[in-house]
């Protein structure tokens, strides 16, 4: 979500000052209202590595996103390609009968694929929906591959923290966003014209504003922002897990520093 532009404070984007002494690609390359998907992501980060390595500098994939980094690590699943006739009737029973009957008629067909897919995602829930319309197969019949792909030499590290020690910092960081201005930032992207439906206003930290209940308080959506943030860290826990070679090291920098120094002296 640091992709969008805009969405600064919610997605803890780091600040110019960062920025300008260590260099970050694919940070503010879209608007809210474009679509950004993990084949997107890897095209651009093999470009951009690709120039990396060309200056003799070592490239860091970090996230995040647990998905966009296997993808990158491991390669794009071999899902069939988006049949735009399929497509365009997908998107129409959304509009006609709304997002929980395709839910619905997509439990009944891939129920794995349902119950992973967040209530809020109707790009992956439509995409889930192209391919059992397409091929008639659930979404785990075109799994990506388990293996690390050729072309790179990764070194795959996680960063493990204690489960109370981790929710603890999100409470701390969902305040600090709040002190930080993200109420101001959220108008300001509305007032820009991206609500509900945009790609990017799905994102944990805005989707719980789009939410919110009439008279809903700052305290109930930052408290829904919290728990939110605990279950996604939860599920990238899950998928990191399942990265080839990852090495788990505490959140110590003298410890990564020496596995990089050992990975660069193989």
């Amino acid at each position: 979500m640091q992709a969008y532009r805009g969405l600064d404070i919610g997605t803890a984007k780091p600040d110019p000052a960062l920025r300008a002494r260590l260099p970050h690609e694919l940070l503010d390359i879209l608007n809210p209202d474009e679509q950004y998907t993990a084949g997107d992501f890897v095209r651009r980060a093999n470009a951009e590595c690709s120039s990396i390595i060309a200056r003799g500098d070592l490239p860091v994939v970090a996230g995040g996103t647990g998905f966009y980094v296997r993808s990158f690590v491991c390669g794009l699943a071999g899902a069939p390609p988006a049949d735009p006739r399929i497509r365009g009737l997908v998107a129409r029973d959304l509009a006609d009968r709304g997002r929980d009957a395709l839910r619905e008629e997509l439990a009944l067909a891939d129920p794995a694929s349902a119950a992973r897919i967040h209530p809020n995602d109707e790009y992956r829930l439509t995409r889930a929906m192209e391919i059992i319309r397409s091929t008639g197969r659930p979404l785990a019949d075109f799994a990506p591959s388990t293996s690390a792909r050729p072309g790179y030499d990764f070194l795959v590290v996680g960063i493990e923290r204690d489960r109370r020690e981790l929710a603890e910092r999100i409470d701390a960081r969902v305040a600090a966003m709040f002190r930080a201005g993200l109420v101001d930032e959220v108008a300001s992207l509305r007032a820009a014209g991206f609500g509900a439906g945009c790609p990017g206003m799905e994102a944990i930290g805005y989707s719980e504003f789009l939410g919110a209940a009439p008279g809903e308080s700052l305290d109930g959506i930052a408290a829904r922002i919290a728990t939110d943030t605990k279950r996604y860290a939860k599920r990238q826990m899950t998928f990191m897990r399942a990265l080839p070679g990852i090495v788990w090291i505490p959140p110590n920098a003298v410890e990564l520093a020496r596995l990089i120094r050992a990975f660069q002296s193989r």
